[in-house]
């Protein structure tokens, strides 16, 4: 048996205790340095400088996603010897950078030689990328305000720096900015910021970037529930053209929202549709947060969601609050949805989706009066109330005005008798003698059609195989 305790390790063998001194869990902050992590960056900022000198966007991407997996392995010790590396000691970026860093008195021993002969040519993406590794390393250690700082200066150099390699690399910088600053609780102030920087972006014809900023400004607003403010913008915004398959997802994401709140049902349920299908498979909080949305939208519509969305894998039990309450909407029991609504009000209000709940009330009632027209012929409206349980509601009296608004709906055929006090349901017809399964299919080709647009939208080629293309 091992037991850790703060920086001592005790060994237990034999029933006799000994204590070590000294040994301590492995930090962030140690300063050996792991000779496999520091050559993968080595690798990566040679992809870069690659990519830069050819002007090739799919190198970039590549050196972006290595990058990602060695997020988890970054110390301060190794990126310190990173920068060495990259940057010419003593210089004003090698300087700032380093600061940011925890420093040691072993910092010596992390250093890397280089010949003193050798003059390094910096190139904009490498500083760049310097810049992106210091500042999500800041961003896992929680040293939010460093974070800030370190972003805020990036977001200051690379404003003269304009070549579609760098154009990547900036997206990539907005987003870490943005976020150091929503970590700190200071999205707010850097509003008037990124849209300057989505202006200039848009004049000098920086497509990555547009595409970043314009989902950052969107989320910028809709933290603080300024929704009109952001349909606004989005209207008036270049027109999004999904050169980024994650960036469209958080676009589809943000507008479903937009068009759930602005009572657009239909649009907002494609649009998180797409949003959760297209997204990431390792992306389980953002589909997560989509199937939400969606499941509240196809209850507004009247719809009740497919049991499949909540049975998905590591979402069951996020979901199981959305499922006792679509199990209340398909009953149409007033009583039980209420209770469901107390139940996971605190669950409802982290998700920012009670003001919706609400208005889903209005549904249940409509699905309770469509079960009770199914059921029966003739019902008195006095038996409604009691089945739907009005009264709790303190609506007595009112079951006469709330059958006549689902009757003028559509959402029943039948009739009211006034002078008997009666529901008089209409014998249901065949279902397929309407268009309701024309429409269907429409709507399933209608998707399927734009899937297959999207796709050829999105194939892309080598630079030098369009200008053999265009050439020949």
């Amino acid at each position: 048996m091992v037991v850790v305790w703060v920086s001592q390790v005790f060994f237990k063998m034999d029933d006799q205790e000994v204590k070590v001194q000294h040994q301590s869990p492995p930090s962030v902050y140690d300063c050996s340095v792991d000779p496999s992590v520091l050559q993968d960056l080595k690798e990566v900022a040679s992809l870069i400088e690659g990519g830069a000198y050819i002007s090739e966007v799919q190198k970039i991407y590549r050196a972006m996603r290595l990058t990602m997996k060695l997020r988890s392995k970054l110390k301060a010790s190794v990126l310190s010897a990173f920068l060495n590396y990259v940057l010419t000691s003593g210089s004003e970026v090698h300087t700032r950078l380093s600061s940011y860093l925890p420093q040691d008195r072993h910092d010596s021993q992390a250093h890397v030689e280089t010949p003193a002969t050798e003059s390094k040519h910096l190139l904009p993406e490498l500083e760049m990328f310097c810049y992106l590794l210091v500042l999500i390393f800041l961003i896992d250690q929680k040293k939010y305000n460093k974070a800030k700082a370190c972003s805020s200066e990036s977001i200051v150099r690379l404003k003269s720096k304009n070549s579609i390699t760098a154009d990547v690399l900036a997206s990539r910088l907005y987003f870490y900015y943005s976020f150091s600053f929503e970590l700190a609780g200071d999205l707010a102030e850097i509003r008037g910021n990124l849209l300057a920087l989505y202006r200039s972006a848009t004049i000098h014809h920086n497509k990555f970037s547009q595409e970043t900023l314009l989902n950052l400004l969107l989320r910028n607003y809709l933290h603080y529930n300024l929704y009109d403010q952001a349909e606004k913008f989005r209207s008036k915004a270049h027109h999004f053209e999904a050169l980024s398959n994650q960036q469209l997802c958080r676009y589809l994401f943000y507008q479903g929202k937009i068009k759930t709140i602005q009572l657009e049902y239909t649009d907002a349920k494609d649009c998180l549709l797409q949003a959760a299908q297209k997204g990431p498979t390792t992306a389980v909080g953002f589909k997560l947060q989509c199937n939400k949305w969606a499941i509240i939208v196809h209850l507004l519509l009247g719809e009740i969601p497919e049991r499949t969305i909540f049975t998905q894998k590591r979402m069951e039990k996020a979901l199981r609050p959305y499922f006792e309450l679509t199990n209340a909407f398909r009953v149409g029991d007033l009583e039980l949805f209420r209770t469901v609504a107390e139940k996971f009000s605190c669950t409802f209000s982290q998700d920012r989706t009670s003001n919706l709940i609400n208005r889903v009330r209005h549904n249940v009632i409509r699905t309770g009066i469509k079960n009770i027209s199914v059921s029966y012929t003739r019902i008195s409206l006095a038996d409604i109330d009691k089945k739907l349980n009005l009264d709790f509601e303190n609506t007595v009296g009112d079951a006469e005005n709330i059958v006549a608004k689902a009757i003028r709906d559509g959402a029943i055929d039948a009739t009211l008798d006034h002078a008997n006090g009666w529901l008089v349901s209409k014998a249901t017809g065949d279902v397929y003698s309407t268009n309701e399964p024309q429409i269907a299919f429409d709507s399933r080709i209608n998707f399927c059609l734009n899937m297959h647009n999207e796709a050829l939208r999105s194939l892309r080629f080598p630079r030098g195989l369009i200008h053999e293309g265009v050439a020949t």
